[in-house]
């Protein structure tokens, strides 16, 4: 007897992909990017209202990394899902990656989850969109072409009535060499006020697409967060794209040297 599934046939894909042949080395992920539920959780019994906040995704990180990955002519992935169905970018052993609070957020359809719901969110939602981001990767280095992964977030300006006053935040682990140069070109605008492991820091415990798919490779990687209410409008968003765009390619060459 075959097991129930909690995708069905009338649930989107799991991610969404732009650029398959591109020409860079960079590729963007975009772990927040959708607010997508199955329909069999109804919603996580949660309104509209709370689905539309940053609670159940990055707001404007999608678009910004489409305008991204155009910019740079980079493959880009996107994760459809909300990540209070599972968080795409939390280890599976967290305690929040299945969350039952986001901020001040209750999520009750996700208390007392039993083990065989929870194994379904991680292998029909969670391995499927890193398991495409392995198989770009492997495809890559078969081809012996370099390969730059770049992590995109967005936070929320204000968190638990705390202001935050980064403008962005650039993060990164064990492996600082991309981190520091992107921070550094960032900088250089002195008009930014931009985070060093800042509003965030990483680490293997709440953090899993760049130690995962770049720490443990061994290639340039790193997570940049981008404020909310700084990708409100579509000329907003183009300016991160130009601006982030600007110093990747300028921290390449430093990455790769010749």
């Amino acid at each position: 007897m075959s097991r129930e599934t909690l995708l069905s046939e009338d649930d989107p894909a799991v991610f969404l992909i732009e650029r398959t042949k591109a020409t860079s080395a960079f590729l963007l992920t975009c772990d927040h990017a959708g607010r997508k539920i199955p329909h069999k959780l109804a919603s996580l019994r949660l309104s509209e209202h709370e689905l539309s906040t940053h609670v159940a995704w990055d707001l404007g990180v999608a678009e910004l990394g489409r305008r991204l990955s155009a910019r740079l002519d980079a493959f880009l992935i996107m994760h459809n899902y909300s990540r209070l169905v599972i968080d795409a970018n939390r280890p599976p052993s967290a305690p929040d990656s299945i969350p039952t609070l986001s901020e001040r957020t209750r999520i009750a359809a996700n208390e007392g989850l039993s083990s065989s719901d929870a194994r379904k969110r991680f292998e029909e939602v969670f391995q499927p969109y890193h398991q495409r981001i392995r198989a770009e990767l492997d495809a890559r280095s078969a081809r012996a072409c370099p390969s730059v992964l770049v992590a995109l977030h967005s936070f929320t300006p204000v968190y638990l009535d705390a202001g935050r006053r980064w403008h962005a935040g650039v993060l990164y682990g064990r492996d600082p060499r991309l981190g520091r140069l992107v921070r550094d070109g960032l900088r250089r605008d002195g008009e930014l006020i931009v985070g060093d492991n800042q509003p965030y820091a990483v680490s293997d415990a709440s953090d899993y697409t760049i130690i995962v798919h770049g720490e443990q490779r061994g290639i340039p990687h790193v997570e940049l967060e981008i404020r909310q209410d700084l990708l409100a409008s579509a000329s907003d968003v183009q300016r991160w794209a130009e601006r982030l765009g600007d110093v990747l390619e300028a921290a390449l060459p430093h990455v790769f040297p010749t």
